[in-house]
């Protein structure tokens, strides 16, 4: 009896085997990536579909990708030898972060099994790309061969359906979920009864959209995650409302799928609006303190001394027109970036100093005007041009006019406190909040000039004219001067220094020969000494020449985002500076924070990598960097590290204390 029960279990055990073994590959490794192992296995069930279990076997700090990988990567995917209808299952993700970019994908071990439907061959081949990433990112591909007649030992329902296990459920975690989008932000709503604990989102990417890290609050049961929208070329994305969206939510070891339709969100932004304005309107009043505006101002000044006495409305019209000009200037600026945003072109306050045309033609003005200052010719208009401006109630508006837009044009390279952030939500903010914000910039600067519309008075009380006002205008004119040759100096990243430092010497000659001819010899080399005073300020501010006191001994390395993920993989903190030599904020942090003998210390610390943007000409990479970050605008300074693998974002001004504390954070515990 023994015996027959013995032999019955063993043809059990036979008809059973063909159920539970499968064809497999075996581990395949590739020569130029040994960091990761490949094998699949296939059996076709009694359904008559065909099951594939790909496994993938990844070295302690490798990873690879989900289906929608983020903003770095690329899914695993087949290339099947023969037409074959293949539906994959994905477990849940996880979230990877590193360098300011987020990805969603796996580590160590993961299973994907892929049902194979219709006419499956005998023998299945292909070729498996799979992406697998570190410091570095390795394509390899494994070509593979399956002979589903012949069988290998194994469970595979077991490991069939553990991997099933692994996938999200359709539903279970969530008691209500919704999705809203509004202004680029779109909102993720859902509510748990047993509460959150530590909750992951993974949203599926839609053709042309991006969507960025999602911000995840929990109260009372109710998750809100907020993630930020935008197109392939990183401009605000077109309306999501009406689209079906496709997401996992997790959280403690659960998963839900879900496919959501995309409602019409409420916009949020009115309070962030508000500060948005405030902050463009400040930046915009501190741009009449920058040295960039002196000059300008110099002009000005010189216009109102040319006059003994003026009548109230005279002055308010002349204010008024220069108002005109700045507010006038501020819009075209926002026309050049709308024309910019739709041609898809890299974005940037002060981007203009860029163009080596647009320097010397800056250059050239202000030239001019410090010749006409000084007293060596004098700028007119064309008589019928003055007569027509002086029966509309001109006299000589279109000057004041064009002093106003002049100031703003050399207002650009400065990012005064609050300005930089202005700037950097307007250039990716949709284009009716574009204009409204560089309004706004244009009425703050504008705002020195109003109060003296409205009360006239202020600009008589300016002394009466005299012998004073000819040293004055020597003055305002050698100031004048001394921006030209700084404009002058921008020129030597686009045409090299020795050009420079000649057309330098050859524009002082031609002023000495001037002064020389309109007055004597002796004005000339006084003249001249005082040039070449302005011109050595010039030199030292602007680093062309000559040894500066303060040496930089920073090892500086180019900017890349490889370069952060390589220092943050060695648990290395970094420090990024992105400058440009238009820059005079950047100028200024240079010589008051970064050149100090403490920072300088601290920067060359033996785990700290010291990357550096030059912004000076036009870089697509630096842009993007910027882009990525919010910034649209130098200077731009980061920190990263073990304590901030997310990095940390420094003021447009840098101080010895915040580098040096958020340098120490950077350290982590």
């Amino acid at each position: 009896m023994f015996t027959v029960f013995r032999r019955l279990l063993g043809c059990l055990l036979w008809l059973w085997l063909p159920l539970s073994q499968a064809a497999d590959t075996g581990w395949l490794r590739a020569a130029d990536n040994q960091h990761a192992s490949v094998r699949l296995r296939a059996q076709t069930e009694n359904s008559g579909e065909t099951h594939l279990l790909l496994d993938v076997t990844l070295q302690k700090g490798w990873k690879t990708y989900w289906r929608s990988p983020g903003e770095g990567g690329i899914a695993p995917a087949i290339t099947w030898h023969q037409p074959l209808e293949a539906l994959w299952r994905w477990p849940t993700p996880e979230r990877f972060d590193v360098a300011g970019i987020t990805t969603q994908g796996y580590h160590g071990d993961v299973s994907f099994p892929i049902t194979l439907r219709g006419n499956v061959p005998e023998r299945l081949s292909g070729v498996l790309t799979l992406s697998t990433c570190s410091n570095v990112c390795i394509l390899t591909d494994y070509p593979f061969s399956l002979d589903l007649t012949a069988s290998t030992g194994g469970d595979f329902d077991y490991d069939f359906n553990r991997a099933m296990g692994t996938l999200p459920l359709s539903s279970g975690l969530t008691s209500a979920f919704s999705a809203r989008y509004a202004s680029g932000k779109l909102t993720v709503t859902a509510q748990r009864d047993a509460g959150w604990q530590h909750p992951s989102l993974f949203i599926d990417s839609m053709d042309d959209i991006d969507f960025g890290k999602p911000s995840v609050s929990v109260r009372d049961g109710t998750l809100t995650a907020t993630v930020p929208v935008s197109d392939s070329w990183g401009e605000t994305a077109p309306n999501l409302s009406g689209k079906t969206l496709s997401l996992v939510l997790a959280d403690s070891g659960q998963a839900q799928e879900s496919s959501l339709l995309i409602g019409q969100g409420s916009s949020a932004t009115a309070p962030a609006l508000g500060w948005v304005l405030l902050m463009a309107l400040v930046g915009g009043l501190i741009l009449n303190v920058m040295p960039c505006v002196l000059p300008v101002l110099a002009m000005k000044l010189g216009t109102l001394m040319q006059t003994e006495h003026q009548a109230r409305g005279q002055v308010r019209r002349q204010f008024l027109a220069s108002v005109c000009g700045i507010v006038m200037s501020f819009l075209a600026l926002a026309l050049m970036m709308t024309v910019l945003r739709l041609g898809n072109q890299a974005l940037g306050w002060g981007i203009q100093f860029q163009n080596p045309w647009f320097i010397a033609a800056m250059a050239l003005v202000m030239v001019l005007f410090s010749a006409s200052l000084l007293g060596l010719f004098e700028i007119r208009l064309p008589s019928s041009a003055s007569t027509f401006l002086a029966t509309r109630g001109g006299n000589g508006l279109a000057g004041h006019f064009w002093q106003g837009a002049f100031a703003t044009l050399l207002a650009t390279p400065c990012t005064a406190p609050f300005l930089g952030t202005a700037v950097s939500v307007a250039l990716a903010a949709p284009l009716p909040l574009l204009w409204g914000i560089f309004l706004a910039m244009g009425i703050g600067m504008s705002l020195p000039w109003l109060f003296v519309v409205a009360w006239p008075g202020l600009a008589q009380r300016l002394p009466r004219p005299g012998r004073w006002m000819n040293t004055v205008r020597v003055v305002l004119g050698l100031m004048m001067l001394g921006s030209s040759l700084w404009l002058l100096s921008l020129l030597g990243v686009h045409i090299g220094t020795l050009p420079v430092i000649t057309l330098g010497v050859v524009l002082i000659l031609i002023l000495l020969l001037g002064t020389a001819w309109r007055y004597r010899w002796q004005t000339a080399l006084r003249a001249g000494a005082l040039a070449i005073v302005v011109a050595g300020a010039v030199a030292f501010v602007t680093g062309s020449g000559g040894e500066n006191s303060r040496r930089d001994r920073v090892n500086w390395q180019p900017l890349s985002e490889q370069a952060i993920a390589r220092a943050l993989a060695e648990n290395k903190r970094v420090f990024v500076d992105v400058t440009a030599d238009w820059c005079v904020t950047c100028k200024a942090n240079k010589y008051n924070v970064l050149l100090r003998d403490d920072v300088q210390d601290a920067l060359s610390a033996p785990d700290i990598v010291a990357l550096r943007g030059d912004w000076s000409r036009p870089s697509a990479s630096i842009s993007q960097f910027l882009t990525t970050r919010g910034g649209a605008a130098v200077p731009f300074n980061q920190i990263y590290g073990p304590g901030l693998p997310q990095g940390h974002v420094l003021p447009a001004l840098l101080s010895r204390e915040a580098v040096l504390t958020t340098l120490s954070d950077a350290k982590g515990k």
